[in-house]
């Protein structure tokens, strides 16, 4: 297991962020029917007061037991670099699914170092579910481990998808599932990218392919999934993921046939 800091105050790096995230998902579940004051930052692409509520809190608890670490944050701080030891947070990773009422959304911390993802959680506060990873140290739900599916045909598999922002690409995205869809089990669009990945880190879902992300978004399913034995790349298949957009994330089992499916209908060249 990678050695994790230690806080401030002799806390682990796990206790804090466990403490940070839950107490961003309380402020979720406070606001969840109330007042949003919703803003749009692009086409499709909502935030809430709440979601700077959040992340106010997470970056209060999070700077006062590690001061002059990075914190790269959605809402705030986005264009923070990713260098030295990093937070990396999500305050509110399904945005959309939040302000229409759907239950689907969650809350992303990660802790970097140099790029390289030591722990990653991703807390789902309706359902009190928090799934966390340390590197070498195995995935978690609460406190169960957790393992990716072990199905390994199409025809078995649980298939996630979302469309993310850019028109082009939603609809090649689109026509992507569109021809896989007989082959599959089922098609899934939860709207939470973070949300996805942590299902395929304990088997609910088996493939996840989605364009237009950031580093929030996909640092901490990142960890989880690699930590119960799945696989995260790049369209294209490479794994330095979090300077890229698009990903693919999978089971490992089914990883270079989604990889195929994907290349021939975005016309990627190898």
């Amino acid at each position: 297991m990678t050695d994790m800091p230690v806080s401030k105050s002799g806390r682990t790096a796990i206790e804090v962020a466990t403490e940070a995230i839950r107490l961003g998902g309380e402020i979720l579940l406070a606001h969840a029917g109330g007042s949003k004051e919703i803003k749009e930052k692009g086409k499709r692409d909502l935030v809430t007061k709440v979601d700077l509520l959040s992340e106010k809190a997470i970056c209060q608890t999070l700077s006062a037991e590690y001061p002059g670490y990075n914190i790269l944050s959605e809402e705030s701080a986005p264009e923070t670099p990713i260098d030295g030891y990093t937070w990396i947070i999500d305050p509110l990773a399904g945005t959309n699914n939040y302000v229409f009422g759907i239950p689907l959304y969650a809350v992303n911390i990660a802790l970097a170092r140099d790029k390289d993802v030591l722990l990653g959680m991703t807390y789902h506060p309706v359902a009190d579910e928090l799934f966390r990873a340390v590197k070498g140290g195995g995935a978690y739900l609460n406190d169960a481990p957790i393992h990716v599916s072990a199905r390994a045909s199409l025809s078995a598999a649980v298939l996630g998808f979302d469309t993310g922002y850019d028109v082009t690409q939603g609809r090649m995205l689109l026509n992507l599932v569109s021809g896989l869809w007989p082959r599959v089990h089922s098609l899934r669009a939860l709207g939470s990218a973070s949300l996805t990945l942590s299902y395929i880190a304990c088997g609910r879902v088996d493939l996840y392919v989605r364009g237009s992300l950031h580093p929030w978004d996909i640092a901490s399913g990142l960890r989880l999934i690699e930590e119960a034995g799945g696989s995260v790349t790049d369209w294209r298949g490479k794994k330095e993921i979090l300077k890229n957009q698009d990903i693919v994330a999978t089971n490992k089992l089914l990883h270079q046939e989604l990889l195929g499916e994907l290349k021939q209908a975005a016309g990627l060249v190898l």
